[in-house]
């Protein structure tokens, strides 16, 4: 009966949602009721559980729940054990596999920023965000994006030996589960890269400056739609924000519109095709790389609406002493490939989502 109160709740929840967007002027349509086999998810608030998070083994934890029985918890972060639970969703993933997710009310102790007057621009970093090269920042260091053609010839096979089978097969649902595993896996090196990234640059800068791009409206054109949605530059800013918040790192969005074409130096605009990579200025001379041109513009800005006051010739100068991820290379190699970032991030990013706790 909890569950299905909380069903009813949710429903009412996102039809209230839609009323507000459609008040707003949204064209909302109308909710899409789901097969049953596409409701994979229980919600549990308040009574119908209990969690046992001291079972004596490491990153382990049981779950019970009424009328349904024990689940053994593979968490990638604790409880905190001064949090009070609110909810936990139990969910069967596509791929078959279950998660516990543990909705936590607790108010952590995260560092705050350091004051603005206390900034120091050498410690600021201005990224643009791209597809040859996924992060560009403004100390002269890029990475590449991630090489997905092994995955995504994974993929192409897995749907034609799916396409093979009979719907609603035992083999089909076999196949269709390998599928789910192909695309699983290629979000998790996804969010495990970005996460990565992330981390290091909020935890060795005091303040990190990206572009407020707009997705939705690049990803619309006419062309370069995938390989704009397989960058997932919103949520690679998302997670900039939240290691941000946690790590007492500013971040801040800047306006994108014309940084690619004002020069650095004399802010002199000048029209750069998409084929041109090389910055030459012809008010003040200057010469760079043109994503490296942006990124110093991305960082003035970044220290203008952070309130830091600098001189235009300090933007950018300077190289920091750290790199934001261990790299495995050489010293002095710029451009950094993908598989070289090395660094731990979140273990549950590398594993299959059987089950995690989840704080909110």
């Amino acid at each position: 009966m909890k569950c299905l109160q909380m069903t009813v709740r949710r429903i009412k929840q996102s039809e209230r949602v839609l009323d507000e967007l459609q008040h707003q002027g949204y064209d909302v349509g109308r909710l899409q009721w789901k097969a049953p086999g596409e409701f994979r998810s229980i919600v549990y608030n308040q009574s119908g559980f209990d969690v046992d998070r001291n079972t004596g083994r490491t990153d382990h934890a049981t779950v019970d729940f009424s009328k349904i029985g024990t689940f053994h918890v593979r968490y990638h972060r604790p409880v905190p054990a001064d949090s009070e639970i609110r909810q936990v969703i139990l969910k069967r993933e596509r791929t078959g596999d279950w998660t516990v997710s543990i909705v936590v009310d607790y108010d952590p102790d995260y560092p705050a920023p350091p004051a603005v007057e206390e900034i120091d621009p050498d410690r600021v970093v201005g990224i643009d965000l791209g597809i040859t090269k996924f992060i560009h920042d403004s100390d002269g260091r890029a990475f590449r994006p991630l090489d997905e053609t092994a995955d995504r010839e994974r993929i192409d096979r897995r749907h034609r030996d799916l396409s093979r089978k009979e719907r609603g097969s035992r083999n089909w649902e076999q196949a269709r589960r390998r599928l789910a595993r192909a695309y699983d896996r290629v979000q998790n090196r996804r969010n495990d890269y970005r996460e990565k990234l992330a981390h290091e640059y909020t935890t060795h800068y005091d303040a990190v400056f990206l572009e407020d791009l707009d997705v939705t409206a690049m990803a619309q054109g006419e062309r370069n739609s995938r390989n704009l949605l397989a960058m997932s530059w919103r949520k690679t800013i998302q997670a900039f924000e939240r290691h941000g918040k946690k790590n007492g790192c500013h971040v801040i969005e800047v306006p994108p519109e014309g940084t690619t074409k004002r020069c650095s130096q004399c802010w002199c605009a000048t029209e750069k095709p998409l084929w041109v990579r090389e910055h030459r200025c012809p008010s003040c001379g200057f010469e760079a790389d043109r994503d490296y041109n942006s990124v110093l513009e991305i960082k003035r800005l970044g220290l203008t609406n952070l309130g830091v006051r600098t001189e235009c010739q300090q933007v950018g100068q300077g190289m920091a002493v750290s790199m934001p991820a261990e790299t495995a290379l050489p010293a002095g190699t710029t451009v950094v490939p993908a598989k070289r970032v090395v660094e731990t991030g979140s273990p549950c990013l590398k594993e299959p989502p059987r089950a995690a706790s989840r704080q909110g």
